[in-house]
């Protein structure tokens, strides 16, 4: 693949992008009133600041369980060819499997799965 070939994909993807964008702004219909602004937490009326700041920590335990949870995501392709490629694939979903692991240590250090 050429540059022109990696610029064509570019500029395709932006272009439909910003067509799709132009088809909703053109034929989508508008109203604003101020209830549109307000926060929405289940139905129920927001009384109070309705700015609350969250500890970042239930942000970084969500990211650990994605991590984990595309692990298992490429070990389903894995199981299903690691006869074929033998001794090669093995070796590879161990330094995978290492990886995350040292991973995992990271984060348990950083006490980022403690829960608040």
């Amino acid at each position: 693949m050429g540059i022109a070939s990696i610029l064509t994909m570019l500029l395709t993807g932006i272009g439909f992008a910003l067509i799709a964008i132009g088809i909703g702004k053109g034929f989508g219909m508008h109203s604003w009133n101020p209830q549109k602004g307000e926060p929405y937490e289940c139905g129920i009326p927001t009384e109070g600041v309705t700015w609350v700041q969250f500890n970042v920590g239930y942000y970084l335990f969500s990211l650990v369980y994605l991590v984990f949870d595309v692990e298992i995501v490429f070990l389903f392709p894995w199981a299903t060819v690691v006869k074929e490629m033998g001794m090669f694939a093995f070796v590879e979903i161990i330094l995978f499997s290492l990886f995350l692991f040292m991973g995992l240590l990271y984060a348990f250090k950083k006490k980022a799965l403690s829960w608040m």
